[in-house]
């Protein structure tokens, strides 16, 4: 993998997560997973998109043991394993994947089912440690919501205090909360969270005042479905918003463009996860970190929820 200093990725800034800092252009797994499960021809294109992501200076990957049952974390494995030290692997724990059903995963929060999953995800990942792991909470809609009486609804503070130790163990680096109130995560600060990814896009601003907060406490704001859409929860697309292609055709951009530098710009401490399978909307998206969006864009895309 080749980086360089000032690569398009690098336009945006850095973030600081736990020891590290990052890009704020970051990469996630979701979409280059089921495009790479079609067989080896996909699986060798998506080592392929990768290596382009390092090239244009992306060092954040966003993945899951779960996604697609690992095939995520051995892309990431043939792709960087000689470049480890390099990249920043952010994975989730507290689900894992059914093969079949109507929905593609399910809970698996019990403290040893998180000790189990980082250990796979070591495993499949071909590393010693884990930079950043997410738990994925499920109290909530959208997606799948854990029932009082199932003996999956474990304490939060259950959960932290596994992570905890798996930090102070070297197995990981840093901890971060996925899909969760403001409630929760102002009740596991003290356990020193690093990162939170929660729903937001221009569309969706339900987590706004979660967003403040974590920029009080330096914390780094990764949000999933950042151009909307998502399937099971039904979101809107940011990029068929009628003022976000207006925008994107007087600045000269793509809406995808606008759309990712709108989450760029609605906080320091935001860093992108946007995916593809595309190489070309690869570099569309990545190019996105250096876009500027004037005062007056602003101030219409903010009017646009």
């Amino acid at each position: 993998m080749t980086t360089f200093q000032g690569a398009p990725a690098e336009k945006a800034g850095f973030v600081g997560i736990g020891s590290r800092d990052v890009a704020r252009m970051g990469y996630g797994l979701g979409s280059l997973t089921r495009a790479a499960s079609s067989g080896a021809d996909g699986f060798d294109a998506g080592v392929r998109l990768l290596r382009q992501a390092g090239d244009l200076g992306v060092t954040f990957y966003d993945t899951a043991q779960f996604y697609g049952a690992g095939v995520a974390n051995r892309l990431l494995a043939r792709a960087f394993g000689a470049d480890r030290d390099a990249v920043f692997y952010a994975s989730k724990v507290g689900a894992r994947p059914l093969p079949e059903g109507p929905a593609p995963m399910t809970a698996a929060q019990k403290p040893s089912e998180l000790r189990d999953a980082v250990h796979e995800n070591l495993r499949s990942l071909g590393t010693d440690h884990l930079d950043l792991v997410y738990l994925r909470r499920m109290d909530m809609q959208p997606g799948l919501v854990i029932e009082d009486s199932s003996d999956q609804k474990i304490p939060l503070e259950d959960l932290l205090a596994e992570l905890v130790a798996l930090r102070d163990s070297g197995d990981i680096g840093a901890i971060g909360l996925s899909h969760v109130s403001l409630e929760q995560f102002r009740a596991a600060l003290p356990a020193g969270i690093a990162a939170v990814s929660n729903i937001h896009n221009l569309l969706h601003r339900e987590h706004e005042d979660l967003l403040r907060l974590a920029e009080e406490h330096d914390v780094v704001w990764s949000p999933y479905f950042p151009l909307g859409g998502g399937g099971y929860a039904g979101l809107p697309k940011v990029t068929e918003d009628p003022r976000v292609r207006e925008i994107a055709e007087q600045l000269g951009m793509t809406p995808n463009q606008v759309g990712l530098a709108w989450v760029l710009a609605r906080s320091p401490q935001s860093l992108v996860i946007s995916g593809t399978a595309s190489p070309d909307h690869l570099r569309e998206n990545v190019e996105a970190a250096g876009v500027h969006l004037p005062d007056e864009a602003l101030r219409a895309l903010d009017a646009a929820a």
